[in-house]
């Protein structure tokens, strides 16, 4: 586990950046909370393009079947996979993540019509980057996207795992969970549970199983070759900076 710590020294900064970006101090009401769900809706949807690319290239998903060459990293993201598309729901529903995600958003009153638009063009165009550079979506938002599917696009398959494992930081969940309990302390008439539950969620799959997962997947696609671990360090970096440009995207619309 040597490099893995390598990894997380060589990306702190980043980290550190985002974990103390000072959007989190301005989501102390409803309508920040509605504004950072507007635009983190975004990151919640690009990740499932992350893990879908990693299902292609580690696991078969063509006919006929045979077997991938990375059984422990193909049962891994089987894994991960089955809960993020088809998780249970707070009532009871197999939902995705995502679609949990715009259920809780509707649920307090979240403007969904943007984003609706805008998956509405990406269903109906052949070019996911065009797409995204045409779009009215605020910049740094566009170069969010941008980032993450050119990965998928033009990227090494540890390339794309390392996005989607140190890409996407793990403590995000816990610290929303404590600003949702405060919002819902000075705003008790606010519908928060589905969006709470959500969080506890990932905090449940993402601390005791996805993150541990997604880091044996890093040690068996890089194994022993030095360049394929300084590749995911650079992506892990880049991945983190265009994190921030969202968050600052979100900053922004709250002024």
């Amino acid at each position: 586990m040597r490099k893995i710590e390598e990894i997380n020294a060589a990306i702190a900064i980043e980290r550190g950046i985002l974990l103390n970006h000072p959007l989190y101090q301005k989501i102390n009401n409803v309508n920040g909370l509605q504004k950072f769900m507007e635009g983190h809706a975004y990151a919640v949807w690009d990740f499932m393009s992350l893990l879908k690319a990693l299902q292609q290239r580690l696991t078969c998903t063509t006919i006929p079947w045979f077997a991938s060459p990375f059984p422990t990293t193909r049962y891994l993201i089987n894994e991960i996979v089955l809960a993020e598309e088809s998780d249970e729901y707070i009532d009871g529903r197999r939902l995705s993540h995502f679609e949990m995600y715009l259920d809780a958003m509707e649920s307090m009153g979240a403007d969904i019509s943007q984003l609706q638009s805008f998956l509405v063009q990406v269903r109906l165009s052949d070019n996911i980057l065009h797409t995204i550079e045409k779009s009215e979506l605020p910049l740094k938002i566009k170069a969010f996207l941008s980032f993450t599917f050119d990965v998928i696009m033009n990227g090494k398959t540890h390339e794309i795992a390392a996005a989607f494992t140190f890409g996407r930081e793990d403590l995000i969940p816990d610290m929303f969970t404590s600003i949702l309990t405060e919002i819902q302390a000075n705003f008790p008439t606010a519908d928060l549970e589905k969006l709470i539950y959500y969080f506890q969620r990932h905090i449940e799959l993402d601390g005791d199983e996805h993150g541990p997962l997604a880091i044996k997947m890093i040690l068996e696609l890089c194994g022993n070759d030095k360049e394929k671990w300084q590749e995911v360090i650079t992506i892990s970096k880049a991945a983190l900076e265009k994190r921030k440009l969202l968050w600052d995207a979100i900053e922004e619309s709250l002024s």
